[in-house]
């Protein structure tokens, strides 16, 4: 990679303001494209280079969010046989979700990115449950979702899947594709423009991985072909990176997920799923939970079959989570800041002792 103007990696005024502190004390930004076990790899005007954290930015962090995830701009330092990231600059956006399994903790998917492909394969991978999870997670990153439903040339009823899909996904964009056959490829050129970065984000074996090596013009990563039995692929994708394509833009591949927790997004529920917040405007009792209250609009819909009895359960299920995962996270933030200050507390004491000596 030959980069000269870091504009072809996203930079902008945003970030040109945040490392104005920085600037002329030999330190340099950076895009990280790949997180390997004890390195980063860092796109640079002058290259890619390989880069550790230091020890106080690694010492400071109070959680993983605080360090450095795939499209974040860097601050980088060069020094004998090494180059060390001192700092991460804010995040214009950052795509989150809760880690897989039981702990609280928040976990950046990436950061930095513009549109986000919400991939969903028109085979046995189909699910408009799992759209609506994404499209609040996306909506909450402040990030630009798209629809793309994949691998059109395996389903026999396209035009109805993407009907199904507009209903739920309240005015975002859908594109049914096929890498295959060409079919709606030229209606995703669009939003590849010069520093721009597109995420995808989908479950395994959706083709991910297959599209960015369309978009990249070359084998860029590994492909495995689903399993016939029940249409659903490998993990091959084990890692986000960030891949500057040849003609403009940059794309985002991770990893198909397994599990896919929300971590917040109360705003971007009621926008999901607006059609119902509506009619709960128009119950009777204000604190309406929808199930024996008279005059009851929700109700009233389910039974007239205006609203999709799953759709709804979805939406019920959704807010549960959301409320639970909110009291956790109440909870975590109590033992983060005790955390915090027990750490100020023991740096001042250092600094107290240094200075006695």
């Amino acid at each position: 990679m030959n980069v000269t103007d870091l504009t072809t990696l996203g930079w902008g005024e945003f970030f040109e303001s945040n490392f104005k502190s920085y600037a002329g004390n030999g330190y340099a930004p950076g895009r990280v494209a790949l997180e390997h076990k004890n390195f980063f790899r860092v796109y640079t005007q002058y290259g890619e280079v390989l880069a550790q954290i230091s020890g106080k930015l690694r010492h400071e962090a109070v959680n993983r969010s605080d360090l450095p995830a795939v499209g974040d701009w860097v601050v980088i330092r060069s020094a004998p046989e090494r180059v060390m990231i001192h700092a991460v600059l804010p995040r214009r956006t950052g795509f989150a979700r809760k880690i897989a399994g039981s702990r609280t903790q928040k976990q950046i998917v990436g950061a930095n990115i513009d549109t986000v492909f919400l991939l969903t394969s028109l085979n046995q991978d189909f699910s408009l449950r799992r759209i609506e999870r994404y499209l609040i997670i996306a909506w909450e990153s402040g990030v630009n979702p798209i629809i793309v439903l994949s691998k059109s040339d395996l389903c026999d009823r396209v035009a109805d899947a993407i009907t199904e899909v507009q209903a739920v996904a309240r005015g975002v964009p859908v594109h049914a594709i096929s890498v295959v056959t060409g079919r709606g490829l030229q209606d995703l050129a669009q939003y590849f423009k010069r520093g721009q970065t597109v995420a995808l984000l989908g479950s395994s074996g959706v083709g991910k991985s297959t599209l960015i090596n369309h978009l990249a013009g070359v084998d860029h990563l590994k492909v495995q072909t689903v399993r016939e039995h029940d249409d659903r692929g490998k993990h091959t994708t084990t890692h986000r990176e960030l891949v500057l394509l040849p003609a403009r833009g940059l794309v985002i591949d991770t990893p198909g997920m397994r599990e896919l927790q929300l971590w917040d997004g109360d705003e971007s529920l009621q926008l999901v799923f607006d059609d119902i917040e509506a009619l709960a405007g128009q119950c009777m009792f204000g604190d309406c939970r929808h199930q024996d209250e008279p005059q009851c609009a929700v109700r009233e819909a389910l039974i007239a079959g205006t609203i999709d009895t799953e759709r709804y359960q979805s939406y019920e299920k959704l807010q549960k989570e959301l409320k639970y995962q909110a009291r956790r996270r109440d909870k975590l933030s109590e033992i983060v800041e005790k955390k915090k200050w027990k750490k100020l507390s023991r740096l001042a004491s250092e600094r107290a002792r240094l200075k006695r000596r």
